[in-house]
């Protein structure tokens, strides 16, 4: 029997199982996250997220959904990894890189007065069209029924797989309904992250997320950067600055059409500490 130390914490309401695994190694992730992450017999979270060593870079990130398959990258994971490490003394450091499943993410902190995290800036990397299994291999801007009428669809890579449709009105969505039909549509060899976008302005995104492993979740750090790259693409919004809205809060996600670099700012919150005997 082990004692495992964890830190309970959310960005826009996605919310994590934080564990240094430096200090407390874990050896069955994928069963610790199903377990864990149970909102009525566990500690309740969207997933696992293990903070670790790294050797091409500053620090490693892991992450496990709450069915316990290992996701590639998580935006909101990652500006609370950030968080975590300097508030808890782990780094002195403003810009941290992170190791991921998808590259290294370089974090930049924006800190409040007391000293403490109050915004993190990710760089995510590249935003481009998505292989898939589909007509030319790639899906940006067609228009495809897929159980909201015709809608304009496109299949965005953020370092992990998003289908992002461009809806009426994001609230009337099917979510719950069409997120997990699409999230294993043939399209998508290794599933797909859903996104359930209406433009508003040229500035302004309301979106909706089924998460590829979790579900309706209240917010997806990569969805969010997956819907601005596609509005942008499609000219709906504009690249340099859109306010993407989702249940849980606000990102803002800025995307370089010449190097399609993808920057996103957003908070991230410390809940609570604990510990599980294992």
């Amino acid at each position: 029997m082990s004692v495992i130390r964890f830190t309970k914490m959310q960005g826009l309401g996605n919310d994590y199982i934080y564990v240094n695994v430096m200090e407390c190694p874990i050896s069955n992730p994928e069963q610790f996250s199903i377990r864990w992450s149970d909102r009525r017999k566990g500690i309740g979270s969207d997933g696992l997220i293990m903070i670790g060593k790294s050797k091409v870079a500053d620090f490693s990130m892991r992450i496990f959904n709450a069915d316990g398959s290992e996701a590639r990258m998580c935006g909101n994971g990652a500006r609370c990894v950030g968080k975590f490490l300097h508030d808890k003394g782990l780094t002195d450091k403003t810009e941290i890189r992170l190791e991921t499943l998808s590259g290294i993410k370089v974090l930049k902190l924006h800190l409040a007065s007391d000293g403490t995290v109050d915004m993190v800036t990710v760089n995510m990397g590249q935003g481009l069209p998505l292989k898939v299994n589909h007509g030319s291999g790639t899906l940006v801007g067609e228009t495809l029924n897929v159980g909201e009428g015709p809608t304009v669809c496109s299949a965005i890579d953020m370092g992990n797989p998003h289908l992002v449709m461009f809806v009426k009105d994001a609230e009337k969505s099917r979510v719950s309904e069409v997120g997990p039909f699409m999230e294993h549509h043939k399209m998508f060899p290794d599933r797909a992250n859903i996104e359930f976008a209406q433009v508003i302005d040229r500035k302004h995104i309301r979106m909706r997320v089924w998460e590829r492993g979790s579900g309706i979740t209240f917010a997806c750090g990569t969805g969010a950067c997956a819907t601005a790259v596609a509005s942008a693409m499609q000219g709906y919004t504009d690249a340099d600055g859109c306010d993407v809205i989702m249940d849980g809060g606000t990102l803002n996600v800025k995307w370089d059409p010449q190097t399609k670099e993808v920057l996103m700012t957003g908070a991230a919150e410390f809940v609570f500490d604990g510990t599980v005997t294992e």
